[in-house]
């Protein structure tokens, strides 16, 4: 029994919150000094460097693939660095397992390298990639401006769940450094499942409402398919976003009236800042 079956809930109303990129100032660092830096690395493409790691970025943080699993947006990278730069041998083979592929972790990407050089060489960027991570300096991985009032203030009112697809041990260590635990009653990452299982199990908890915090569609995708509410975190305006959701988006998901007109403008804003 995993910590989400025992957990019982407290309140009528839950709001759940993604962790890096959504409450904690993560995603941005980790994406533009360890995921595209390591890539360049691995693969040799020094020569195209710049080019390559703006492209890196705009499909992991800037647009409507934001928040894609890691071995799917190296698919799509290395994919464009074939056709556009120099050849990607096996990339063809990635691109097919990474679209297929049950699950997408270093685990099972080990599985392949037996199948061609190139899983090999994506399992060695992956540990890379994680070790570059592990040695971010602490005080530049923090939580964005507003995101601890606005945990307390929904702590007071609702079930405050964290829904993240990260490694249980960093989300818990960030949350603890700032004492956004303290506001917590429920941590589910990785290891519990995906986001759209974790929200369904807390849909079956009995709530009245449930409002899932996110910053990429793919957080959006899972609170749709559970038919609960969401509150976007918008790319590059994340400390209006989470000022927004304590001046006014808390009080209408707790007083019934965040749905419908309010939340489709968000939406469509939302939309329109990753150009979907």
């Amino acid at each position: 029994m995993s910590a989400l079956d025992d957990f019982k809930r407290a309140r009528r109303a839950a709001v759940c919150v993604d962790s890096d990129g959504c409450a904690m100032d993560t995603m941005n660092i980790k994406h533009i000094r360890c995921f595209g830096p390591c890539m360049v690395e691995e693969w040799g493409l020094e020569q195209w460097r710049e080019p390559i790691l703006t492209r890196w970025n705009v499909i992991n943080l800037y647009s409507g693939t934001r928040g894609i699993n890691r071995f799917k947006g190296l698919a799509m990278a290395l994919d464009e660095i074939n056709r556009q730069y120099t050849p990607i041998d096996g990339v063809e083979l990635l691109c097919a397992w990474a679209q297929d592929a049950p699950e997408l972790s270093n685990d099972a990407v080990a599985k392949q390298i037996t199948q061609h050089p190139i899983f090999a060489k994506a399992l060695n960027w992956s540990r890379a990639v994680n070790r570059s991570i592990e040695n971010l300096p602490p005080e530049e991985v923090k939580p964005f401006d507003h995101v601890k009032e606005a945990l307390a203030a929904a702590h007071r009112q609702a079930d405050v769940v964290v829904v993240s697809s990260a490694n249980p041990e960093a989300v818990r260590d960030e949350w603890k450094r700032f004492h956004l635990l303290e506001e917590v009653d429920l941590l589910c990452t990785q290891e519990m499942g995906s986001k759209a299982y974790c929200i369904g199990k807390l849909v079956e908890k009995g709530y009245d409402a449930i409002l899932m915090c996110g910053d990429a569609p793919g957080d959006e995708q899972a609170a749709r398919k559970n038919n609960v509410l969401y509150y976007p975190i918008l790319v590059s305006h994340e400390n209006e976003s989470w000022q927004r959701f304590l001046d006014e988006a808390l009080e209408k998901f707790m007083n019934e009236t965040y749905a419908g007109v309010y939340q489709q403008g968000l939406l469509d804003a939302f939309h329109a800042n990753l150009g979907l």
